[in-house]
């Protein structure tokens, strides 16, 4: 059976997968895949939400209330050491995205959201050069983080987003953090989804999700697309030997600010990192 945290991906068609805050069952993440094939286009109203648009693979032409950002992205591959393409968009626009003319190849774009109110930011194309690109963990713990709208980005209302790769029979998102009590400075409320891709693309992964009480407590086998809503506890994932996973995260709460809080029953190796 599938886990009710999944969100299976449809293999062929427009929209990869699609997670609305309803689906979900919480107040402020939605995430939303599309593929655009050469000539196609993809437009939505932001409504009372704030968008980051991410140029996952390919090159795109994004328009945003008749202003157009032509020929954002070149990465062929999510697994590619290139920081993406993505733009910011506040509530209340209207937004185009288009394959360039003349694309011979699938473009696939990421649309994360979440609720924008209080926002200042203005629309804005997000600097790759400028996106902060660090590496996390040690050994078989060993990540490659790419902050695309980190937390101290001013422009964002609710919105954070992240993309991380986790090399084959590595761990990610460990040791085992959790950040669903609005406690500051110890801890913040931020629901979270993972789109996980994986190389090569027959691969699989596990993510498994849960509670210091076990009120929750899901594994997930996740597939190239997949989906995985964490609404709250622990959350980290494994690339099994041969397949290297990316996972695009997307987080919002009540405030725009990431504190997490590991698993007291394995902190314990920090200490010997």
């Amino acid at each position: 059976m599938v886990s009710p945290l999944l969100a299976k991906s449809a293999p062929t068609g427009r929209e990869i997968v699609n997670v609305t805050p309803e689906r979900a069952g919480w107040t402020h993440v939605g995430f939303r895949a599309v593929r655009l094939h050469p000539a196609e286009s993809e437009t939505v109203d932001t409504g009372a939400r704030e968008l980051c648009l991410v140029v996952l693979t390919g090159t795109v032409d994004v328009t945003v209330d008749g202003r157009t950002y032509a020929k954002l992205g070149k990465r062929t591959s999510v697994f590619e050491e290139v920081s993406p393409a993505a733009v910011y968009v506040p509530a209340g626009k209207t937004v185009t995205v288009a394959n360039v003319p003349g694309a011979t190849t699938v473009a696939e774009v990421a649309l994360c959201s979440a609720p924008g109110q209080g926002g200042s930011g203005e629309v804005s194309v997000i600097d790759s050069s400028a996106m902060r690109r660090s590496v996390r963990g040690a050994g078989t713990n060993t990540r490659y983080v790419c902050d695309i709208l980190p937390h101290d980005d001013p422009r964002a209302a609710h919105l954070l987003v992240v993309e991380v790769l986790t090399p084959a029979s590595h761990s990610s998102s460990y040791p085992p953090h959790k950040h669903d009590v609005e406690q500051p400075p110890v801890e913040t409320l931020l629901e979270e989804t993972y789109y996980h891709r994986l190389n090569p693309p027959q691969g699989f992964a596990f993510q498994r999700v849960y509670t210091d009480d076990r009120s929750i407590d899901e594994a997930c086998a996740v597939e190239d697309h997949d989906v995985v809503m964490v609404p709250k506890g622990y959350h980290p994932v494994t690339a099994p030997h041969g397949y290297d996973l990316y996972y695009l995260k997307v987080m919002a709460g009540p405030n725009r600010f990431w504190v997490f809080k590991n698993d007291p029953a394995h902190e314990w190796m920090l200490a010997k990192a």
